[in-house]
């Protein structure tokens, strides 16, 4: 009898083994919109490699979303196992479900901080030097569920111009990303534009870290056709997100590759985190209840 139980036990953990494999079939990445999809691909690839050779997943599948809510949905879906949100976009799936994803990492900048700015960019040669000059003129935002590109500065910018943004802007409009929007400004379709950086570092390389730096090193942007316009509080940096349900197990071991990557592999660092960066650190949804509030109050959802 005892052989007999013995030889169940062993059965059933053979069993549970089976299962636990069969859990690293595939592991699912959401890349927001925003920037080519080509370049969100490519600079995605090592991070891929790095989880089917350290973590033994047969598969790493790459969803490049149109715009930020197409990754939102799937968080919110449960098609998605991991992504990288904005604050807002965070906020947005806490408050459609709180209980979806887990925000476990955010990076943490060169100067040690944990933040980064919303930074109106305008036409160097448009002769326009600070946001008063904007009166009048038309805005372009990056994305509805963006945080640098459009939460922050609608919450923000009526206490640097003394009034609400409907009235001091001839008009609004979106670009569609943060990378088009600084192409759209450039063109002409908006006279300025509010797009995300570090706000830390040389100008000319586009600061160390963010959309303009990443702009900068494709070769698509001179920083020299640009001028600051305007600049925000200090905005705590998004987090990298897991779905809640996520195996405990590949949680962990997905968390501590992340945590090894800066030094591991720092060219793959840069460039799934677009520019540099010093490590991560640990957040909880604690770190953004401001942002999670600003966004109710604004938006509602």
């Amino acid at each position: 009898m005892l052989k007999k139980v013995l030889l169940g036990t062993v059965a059933l953990l053979a069993l549970a083994g089976q299962a636990m494999a069969a859990d690293r079939t595939e592991f699912r990445i959401g890349l927001l919109g925003g920037e080519n999809e080509t370049d969100r691909l490519r600079d995605a690839q090592c991070l891929v490699d790095h989880i089917k050779n350290e973590m033994g997943f047969e598969k790493v599948s790459l969803f490049p979303a149109a715009d930020y809510d197409g990754v939102i949905q799937g968080l919110l879906g449960g098609t998605l196992d991991f992504a990288e949100l904005g604050a807002s976009g965070f906020a947005k799936t806490y408050l459609s479900n709180p209980d979806a994803v887990e925000p476990v990492l955010t990076t943490v900048q060169t100067d040690g901080s944990t933040g980064y700015y919303s930074i109106m960019v305008a036409r160097k040669d448009s002769g326009m030097t600070t946001l008063a000059d904007m009166k009048g003129k038309k805005l372009g935002f990056a994305d509805p569920d963006s945080t640098s590109g459009y939460l922050v500065p609608n919450v923000t910018l009526p206490d640097a111009i003394g009034m609400p943004v409907a009235d001091f802007f001839s008009e609004t409009g979106f670009g569609g990303g943060h990378e088009n929007l600084v192409l759209e400004v450039l063109k002409g379709t908006f006279d300025a534009g509010t797009t995300w950086s570090s706000g830390i570092g040389n100008w000319e390389d586009g600061f160390t870290s963010g959309n303009l730096r990443s702009m900068v090193d494709k070769g698509i942007l001179d920083m020299n056709d640009l001028v600051e316009l305007w600049r925000s509080p200090l905005i705590p940096n998004g987090p990298l997100v897991v779905r809640t349900t996520l195996d405990p197990d590949i949680k962990a071991e997905f968390i501590a590759l992340m945590k090894a990557l800066p030094a591991s592999d720092p060219d793959c660092f840069y460039a799934v985190e677009n520019g540099e960066f010093k490590d991560f650190v640990d957040v909880n949804v604690d770190f953004y209840a401001p942002i999670i509030a600003a966004r109710k109050a604004l938006i509602g959802s």
